[in-house]
């Protein structure tokens, strides 16, 4: 009960001190702005946060954290989450790529990296898909080769569907140094300069005008050995234990979209031929399941992240985190959008996440980024409910004997 009650206080503290900047830097400063001008909001707030002892809540101290637990985290992100933050710009970049450099890499350097990208004044990619792969890691074809003389790297190939990569200093990947081997074992892990030459970013535009995912080409990139993660060939683990912590650490259960209080406000202020929208039962219904799930969803990701402050390894139980709250959020999305009738197509394109028209264009995006959701079901099928594999044609074969 005690520690309860220092959580809570926690959360209320942290409430206050973001309500107090929510004019400043919240989704009300944010409508208008140009993507640079968010961007350079969403700098300032980070370091703001940083600042106030709002950054790497549950990081290490000697990480550039505050060394605290995972409830705190999930309760500041909570919040946070509330009021519209310029935040999304960085949540790749804290979610999963300067966690594993701090796995692997020591030293000064590794420090400052993790600072800045705390301050929001560096930001690193994850470059993970491809455009024949799909959600299957494994069947990456980006070439890494290396030079016998100096043991160094060259990257060609292409990535496809990488978070902000047009804003990033330095990225996460993983390429294959053997297709000879099986399509697990030849595949090394590094990290790699953004600006290093041969290196070009394309955005993409999404149906809902944004171009916050890329394309990225590499084209002879020299990457020096010491950039590389974990041993030659061992890039599959190091690339799971990245997605172990994307599932567990980039998990909202608004599925990334508004919050529910948010249509909770606009149901107590709408009404139907003068009926308030908050008396209609299907109305409650909606709020009461999605009110449950969400909770549902908390009590998962608060016990993986428990988990993983001890030190120990959380199940597939992130599938389900990811599966369920993307469908959640694009139904609710739907069903608000049906609620406001015509109104409901009004399209405002400086819309943020308290947008539900964004919202529910940008959905299906949401349930492909990080693992589609037939991806997730097998996860979720094999790993939990303990069901058969689906038939792998694939298995046990050489790479470069797979039909393409």
């Amino acid at each position: 009960m005690r520690a309860e009650t220092a959580i809570q206080q926690y959360r209320e503290t942290a409430r206050r001190w973001l309500e107090a900047h929510a004019a400043t830097h919240g989704a009300p400063a944010r409508r208008g702005l140009t993507p640079e001008q968010d961007l350079a909001l969403g700098r300032a707030w980070m370091a703001l946060k940083y600042d106030a002892g709002y950054s790497g809540i549950n990081w290490p101290r000697e990480h550039g954290g505050q060394g605290l637990g995972a409830l705190e985290k999930l309760a500041f992100e909570e919040e946070e989450m509330k009021f519209g933050f310029p935040t999304d710009y960085f949540a790749v970049s804290l979610g999963m790529p300067v966690p594993i450099i701090l796995r692997y890499l020591t030293g000064d350097w590794v420090l400052e990296r993790a600072r800045a990208a705390l301050r929001g004044e560096e930001i690193w990619c994850q470059l993970f898909s491809e455009p024949s792969g799909g959600s299957d890691l494994a069947g990456l074809r980006l070439r890494a080769t290396q030079d016998q003389a100096t043991g160094d790297w060259r990257l060609d190939g292409q990535k496809l569907w990488t978070s902000y990569a047009q804003y990033c200093d330095y990225g996460i990947l993983v390429a294959r140094h053997d297709p000879t081997l099986l399509k697990h074992q030849g595949l090394t892990y590094f990290w790699v300069d953004m600006r290093a030459p041969g290196t070009t970013v394309r955005p993409i535009k999404l149906a809902d005008g944004s171009d916050h995912v890329n394309e990225v080409f590499f084209d002879n990139v020299l990457v020096p050995d010491s950039q590389r993660l974990g041993p030659v060939g061992g890039g599959f683990k190091v690339a799971l234990e990245t997605l172990v912590i994307e599932r567990h650490h980039a998990s909202d259960p608004a599925g990334f979209g508004p919050a529910l209080n948010l249509f909770v406000r606009e149901a107590a202020a709408a009404d139907v031929d003068g009926v308030p929208l908050l008396e209609d039962g299907r109305v409650r219904e909606r709020i009461a399941r999605n009110y449950a799930l969400q909770n549902g969803l908390r009590a998962i990701q608060a016990r993986n992240q428990l988990m993983l402050g001890l030190g120990m390894e959380p199940g597939p139980e992130g599938a389900v985190n990811k599966l369920v709250s993307a469908r959640a959020r694009q139904r609710l999305s739907e069903f608000v959008l049906d609620l406001r009738g015509a109104a409901g197509v009004t399209w405002e394109p400086s819309g943020r996440l308290d947008d539900w028209v964004r919202s529910w264009i940008s959905a299906p995006t949401g349930r492909q980024a990080g693992g589609s959701d037939e991806m997730l079901l097998n996860t979720i099928a094999e790993r939990i409910l303990g069901l058969p594999q689906d038939h792998r044609p694939d298995k046990g074969v050489p790479f470069n004997q797979i039909p393409k």
